[in-house]
């Protein structure tokens, strides 16, 4: 592909060398300087061939949008006629209705903002819940959503052969079902017991867990309470083990080192997001979608 090429930060240098290799495209990496008020200075390869991949996760968001609405149209400026994003995460899919009056809902302006600058938008597991697809907020064909749900399923199934996956409530059923499937496992998933306006507890789902080795299973966890709280529940009820897996590893603060206090026995996620718990890729997903679409 000698008029393809990979365009990436250096922060996320790893995945990108790792796509790169598995496309056989060549791979640049966008300089960025930052000034002491603030703002950023990219400066690209020049010039570009006519199709370009520029990967950029949006974990932590705001700033790499900034680069995103830079680097987008510098692009197109330097020979890009075909600009796609690779964006493993996309943030602000969550907020997808107006809750309370007058909230933005970023799900909807995000997406289109995106569709502006990109030809095609490839994510994986974004957080869609009331939406069947990206085609309802962009236009259709541009945005292209991969689930890491059955590589998540096989590795787990590797690992704990006799797992019983859990997803701690009905967000999660969609990514529990697919990875229970190519896995054969066993799954379950729980639910949210509204007490109020701004009470929310889980609960979990009525199998029998005594003795079984048991795993949830998430598109992401951030804080991670959620996921604490459900292994803390699991081991009261005599589940074996608990382990954690998740597409998304955001893991802000102490996430990580309270859910291994809270008796997670492993915590395993896919290169989606850079982490210390990554232990499946996704750059087979990204490489089969990218050379077919």
């Amino acid at each position: 592909m000698n008029d393809t090429l990979l365009l990436a930060f250096d922060d996320e240098r790893a995945l990108a060398e790792e796509l790169a290799a598995a496309l056989g495209v060549l791979l640049a990496f966008v300089s960025v300087h930052r000034f002491p008020d603030g703002e950023l200075r990219l400066q690209l390869p020049k010039p570009l061939p006519a199709t370009v991949w520029l990967l950029r996760g949006l974990q932590q968001p705001n700033e790499k949008l900034v680069e995103l609405m830079i680097a987008a149209p510098t692009a197109r400026e330097l020979g890009a006629r075909r600009l796609s994003l690779i964006s493993p995460y996309l943030a602000y899919m969550r907020q997808d209705i107006e809750f309370n009056p007058g909230e933005a809902v970023s799900q909807r302006h995000m997406a289109r903002l995106l569709a502006a600058h990109f030809d095609q938008v490839l994510t994986i597991d974004p957080h869609l819940h009331r939406i069947a697809s990206l085609d309802e907020v962009m236009p259709p064909g541009v945005g292209i959503a991969l689930s890491a749900a059955p590589v998540l399923g096989a590795w787990i199934a590797a690992k704990v052969p006799d797992a019983l996956l859990i997803g701690p409530d009905e967000e999660s059923a969609q990514w529990v079902r697919e990875a229970a499937a190519a896995g054969g496992l066993a799954h379950a998933v729980g639910h949210k017991v509204r007490h109020g306006d701004h009470q929310v507890s889980l609960a979990l789902p009525e199998v029998d867990v005594q003795g079984r080795a048991v795993v949830l299973l998430d598109d992401m966890a951030s804080t991670g309470r959620t996921l604490i709280g459900a292994a803390q529940a699991l081991l009261a009820r005599g589940a074996a083990s608990v382990d954690v897996a998740v597409t998304h590893a955001l893991f802000n603060g102490d996430a990580l080192p309270a859910l291994h206090a809270a008796g997670v026995r492993h915590v395993w996620s896919s290169n989606a997001v850079p982490h210390e718990s990554n232990a499946v890729s996704v750059v087979p997903l990204l490489a089969r979608a990218l050379t077919t679409s």
